[in-house]
Order: structure tokens, then sequence, then C-alpha cells
């Protein structure tokens, strides 16, 4: 690739997202504004052979404008060419411009917001939504979209497209809801953010750690959530959650771009700022909604003053709460996990039947229960479940990790005693919040680490920080 069309995908990749926002908004149609900013791009690419502009995302914003009006003028005259064809103007004229949408005086007047708010509307699926806003609010890709959801990506297009004609057919518009009707709204928006955060901060696929630049976008989101709807309990909770949790990622990424997991890591990389503001936001939340518990969940690690000062019993019990409220899958892993903590891998083991059918297409499960396995003595069948939890694992680093772990295993002379595993985040659940397997699980446990095990000539398992359950072992 070029210098100039390095630098073209660059300032699309970083500008894109909000871009078509805007236009969507002064065209009033996805569609129209993506085919604009496409013909932007594509000019882009041809254009800057030499250098770019000095302000390259106003050049892309003005060119698709212009190609926008091009497109409206030449839809003009078809019209007129083919009387049987009866097509409102939507410009007014066939030399008119796009009318510009009414300035919003609201507080936040931040475009993507508005996209978000129109993804996530209650006329759409909760499917279509998070789709919708993954896609053009964030910029994903639709094969990257395609993949959180586990379909193909013509599939996803599809449902894309679908999605598209509803809000066009329906007149959904491309605006922040009144103050009136944001707490309604609000539940849908912020199972969104936190699914954003949580492929993120534990990609399902590829072979990054951390996908900071997500994370950072989905707290910024809720920050502005916060603001326009302040005092709302469950979004100060979601902010802090993710706050609380993105604190570790510096110290989850080895100098290799490998994997460090919670019981290795060097906490004085951790960013007390993000820790201290988590903790000062919770303090504040008097509920026990989804995201409030899982907060103080992650509050357990943040405050613990090392892993095996972890206090898996408040844990457990915050896990049970959850599980009263948000009785899925992702939540029962993850209490089976911290009640193995305290109770013995038996009772984890327990809590882990019947989740096959609803989990048993990722690797979580079937590693959850491969260390469960072990620590109770069934090396056999620990064995076969990691070896199932390998094939299934959609990133490089959860590979690796699974990987390196059966070696161990099949290495070792008698189970080991860890506390090693690692529970799965799960989405605050919501009456609009998808469920989609792997990123269903986004929440705050850090699992704490493990006693140094008597595996012979390899390291102790190691636990990931988050996201999914992982584990990272190497022969010394």
């Amino acid at each position: 690739m070029s210098d100039a069309a390095a630098g073209a995908e660059r300032v699309f990749r970083a500008h894109g997202p909000r871009l078509l926002a805007l236009l969507a908004r002064e065209l009033r149609s996805i569609d129209a504004a993506e085919d604009a900013l496409q013909d932007a791009h594509v000019a882009a690419l041809r254009q800057w052979t030499e250098r770019e502009p000095a302000n390259p995302a106003g050049w892309l914003l003005t060119v698709a404008r212009r190609r926008a009006r091009d497109r409206l003028r030449r839809d003009a005259t078809l019209a007129r060419k083919l009387p049987l064809l009866v097509v409102e103007d939507p410009a007014g004229g066939m030399d008119a411009a796009p009318a510009a949408a009414p300035v919003d005086e609201a507080p936040i007047a931040d475009e993507r917001l508005r996209m978000i708010f129109t993804a996530c509307h209650p006329a759409l699926s909760p499917e279509a939504r998070v789709a919708l806003t993954l896609r053009y609010a964030l910029g994903l890709a639709t094969a990257e979209v395609a993949r959180l959801f586990h379909v193909a990506e013509p599939a996803m297009a599809a449902r894309l497209t679908r999605a598209k004609r509803k809000i066009a057919a329906a007149g959904i518009p491309y605006r922040v809801p009144a103050p009136a009707d944001l707490p309604g709204r609000r539940a849908g928006v912020l199972a969104v953010v936190y699914l954003v955060f949580t492929e993120g901060h534990a990609p399902a696929r590829g072979g990054r750690v951390v996908r900071g630049e997500l994370c950072a976008e989905a707290i910024r989101l809720a920050r502005l959530l916060r603001e326009l709807i302040p005092g709302d309990d469950e979004v100060t909770a979601l902010l802090a959650l993710m706050l609380l949790t993105h604190a570790r990622s510096a110290a989850r990424t080895a100098a290799d771009g490998s994997l460090v997991v919670l019981c290795e890591q060097d906490r004085g990389r951790w960013d007390r700022a993000l820790i201290d503001e988590g903790l000062a936001l919770i303090a504040t939340v008097d509920g026990d909604g989804a995201y409030a518990l899982q907060a103080r969940i992650a509050a357990e690690h943040a405050t613990a003053p090392d892993t095996e000062g972890t206090n898996w019993s408040a844990i457990a019990d915050r896990y049970a709460a959850l599980e009263a409220i948000q009785p899925t899958p992702a939540v029962r892993l993850n209490r089976a996990v911290a009640v193995a903590e305290v109770h013995g891998p038996r009772a984890g083991l327990a809590l882990l039947e019947g989740l096959d059918a609803a989990l048993g297409g990722g690797h979580a499960l079937h590693t959850a229960r491969a260390e469960l396995l072990l620590r109770a003595g069934d090396v056999e069948a620990a064995d076969e479940a990691l070896g199932r939890a390998a094939s299934l694992a959609g990133n490089a680093a959860v590979r690796e990790h699974l990987v390196a772990r059966r070696a161990d295993v099949s290495l070792s002379t008698r189970p080991p005693s860890l506390r090693t595993v690692r529970p799965v985040p799960v989405v605050g659940r919501s009456e609009s919040a998808a469920d989609i397997p792997h990123i269903a699980s986004a929440s705050t446990s850090a699992r704490s680490p493990s006693p140094r095990s008597s595996l012979p000539r390899a390291r102790r398992p190691r636990v990931a920080d988050r996201g999914a359950v992982r584990y990272r072992s190497r022969p010394s």
C-alpha cells in the first residue's frame, strides 16, 4: 500500500464513523451517507498522491457532501425523465444542496451519539440495534460485525440492509431523544456500549490482547451518556465498571504483545487514576442493578492487595444476586467459577451442568470445566475439555494459552491445586440487549491466581485478566 493510500485509509478509519453519522443526519439516510462517504474515500485515494490536505477530515466531508448533491441531482433528473416513476425530490429541487438538519441545542451534540440512539430505537430488533451501532457508529467492518454475531458476512450485510430499510420506512429520526424519553431508551444504549467495550477489552478474533481504541470509544460514549442522563445509577455504574476494568489493560500485554494474566501482572502498571475514578463513581450508586453488581465485583479485584487476598466469598454472593435479576448462562458460568473458589471444584462443576446448549459453541465453558475437572482430579476429562476449548477459540492469544495449558496437563503427574479459572464477563443484560454468545460476556471479574502448582517442568497456569476464561502456561 502506498503512503498516500495508507494515509487515506488511516484518516477514513479515524474519522469515518463520525462523518457517517453527520452525513446520515443531514441526508436522512444511512445508505445515502455511506455511498457519499465511500465516494469521498475513493477520491482521497486518487488525489492524495503527493500529500494529505491540511484538514483531511474536512476534505472528506466536503467531497462527500458534493457527491451526495450529485447523486440527488441525478435522481431528480431520472424522476423527470421517467414520468411513470413517482419520486419525491428529497433535495427540494434539482439544483438544491441537501438541507442541513437543524442545529441541536442539547448539551450533548455528538454525532455518533445521535447515531447510537437511532440504531438503538425500540422499533428495531435487539440484534439489529447492536449490529447497526457497531457498523455505523463505531466503524467496524461488516465482516468484523459478522464474526461477533457468528454469522456469515453476506448474512450480516443482509441484516444491516433490512435494518436500514426499517429505519427509513418507520421514519426513525436521527436525533437524541427528548429528555423525558431518555430513561426508557437508555437500557438498550448501555447494552450496546458495553458490548463495544467487551470487544475492545477481550477481542473475539485476531491476535491482539486489547483493542484499546474500542475501549476508549466505549468509555467516551459512557461519559457522554452520564452527562446526558445525570443521576442515573446504571449509567454511572457502567462507566465505573469499564474504568475499573480498563485500568488493568496496560499490564495485560507483555513487551512482545503476548497476554499477561492477572496473577502475573505488575500492579504498578495499573492505572490508579482510572481505578480511583471508578471507585468514586460506584460509591455514589445506591442501587443493585446489573451494572452496579458487576462494578462492585470489579472493585473487589481493584482493591485486593494481591490475587491471593481477593474476597471470593463477596464475589460469589454478588454473582448470585446478579443471577437473580439476570438469569443468563454467562452469569451462571461466572458464578460457578466464583463458587468453586469458595466451596471447591465440585460445587462449581455442579453449577456448570446444563450450560452446554447455550455456551457449548464457545471456548469459555469448556475451559472453565477443564480447570475445575483438573482440580477435582479428573485429568482425562479435563484434557478432552481443553482440546475442545482450543478448537473453538477464535482469538490467537486465547488459543495459544489453551494449547500450552493442555501441554502442561499432559506433563503433569498429579492434578494441580489451582485458583486459575477466570470467569467470563457478562453483559449487563436488559430487555433490549442482544444475546450474542461470545460478547455476551463482558463483566468485571478478574480472577484470582493460583498458588504454585506441582506441574513438572512447567509454570503454573495463569488466568487471563478478562473477557473469557483464559490461561497462559508455558513449559520452562
